[in-house]
């Protein structure tokens, strides 16, 4: 194909994507530099000065280390709960057409509406509330959204509610392309299931694992709409985010540090994909062949 024919087929996507991607990007990276709340032209040049206050300020901290958080939990607890379900939903079972539907549901439901609807039901009195008061449990009850002690894990629990599914299925397509063949080798040669797991199904499986854990990273440093309408960052700012923080700042007027910090995330996710590409990515592609 001539080089003409690609560049007129290429220049519509390049287009679009300078408009929307990169655009924005080098006008943040503008805004970052001055003192600017939103109106009249950019005239308060202050250099780096505005990402020193993002990193000076304890909120961003906090924020930060909310992020990690919620990072680590999907690493430790979600990822190999979703991976578990996912080795029992592949195998024979009746009615696990209906599970896998029933698990993996809540991803279909915008983060607005998930956020709605939990804060429902962990709202004092709410549905939560209201049933342990049934099961004789009204003892431990407490607020669940107002506890700062709390409130992180309760939305850490909302989050994987909503996004358990997608990385269930993520582990059920690889764990499907498996071949039968290998596992019936594995057992005509006396492996355990546990051995099966640990030596065939596992490293076949890291492929999709690795992928999961990349979008686990990325998800949970980016994170916004649902903590925004479940929490709101709160209470004071003990389930906050980056990007909380970021919105906080714009909603204060405060364009240039605002920017800064959507800098930051930027940065910080631009790493963990350089990473992701030139260790995991790499590593998959050329094994694969391609």
């Amino acid at each position: 194909m001539p080089w003409s024919t690609i560049i007129v087929f290429l220049l519509p996507a390049l287009a679009l994507y300078s408009l929307f991607v990169l655009y924005p990007i080098v006008q943040s990276v503008r805004f970052s530099l001055y003192r600017w709340n939103g109106f009249g032209p950019l005239s308060d040049f202050v250099g780096l000065d505005n990402f020193r206050t993002v990193f000076r300020d304890t909120r961003f901290r906090d924020a930060l280390t909310h992020n990690g958080l919620i990072v680590v939990l999907s690493l430790v607890v979600q990822l190999p709960a979703a991976l578990l379900l996912a080795q029992l939903l592949n195998a024979k079972i009746k009615g696990r057409a209906v599970m896998r539907t029933v698990f993996f549901a809540p991803y279909v439901l915008s983060e607005v509406v998930t956020g709605v609807v939990w804060r429902q039901i962990l709202r004092p009195n709410g549905l939560l509330d209201q049933s342990m008061d049934g099961v004789g449990l009204g003892g431990w009850t407490q607020g669940w959204l107002s506890d700062p002690d709390v409130v992180l894990y309760v939305l850490f629990f909302v989050i994987s509610w909503k996004y358990f599914g997608f990385h269930m299925i993520l582990m059920l397509a690889g764990l499907q392309q498996i071949p039968d063949e290998l596992m019936e080798a594995a057992e005509i040669d006396g492996a355990s299931a546990w051995a099966k797991f640990r030596y065939v199904t596992l490293p076949l499986l890291m492929p999709t694992v690795r992928v999961s854990v990349f979008l686990s990273v990325i998800g949970g440093l980016q994170i916004f709409d649902l903590v925004w309408v479940t929490t709101k960052g709160g209470p004071i700012d003990s389930s906050s985010t980056m990007a909380t923080y970021l919105y906080d700042r714009f909603r204060d007027s405060r364009f240039g540090v605002a920017s800064a910090a959507s800098i930051v995330i930027f940065a910080l996710c631009l790493v963990v994909a350089i990473l992701y590409q030139r260790f995991a990515l790499k590593r998959d592609l050329d094994g694969s062949g391609v």
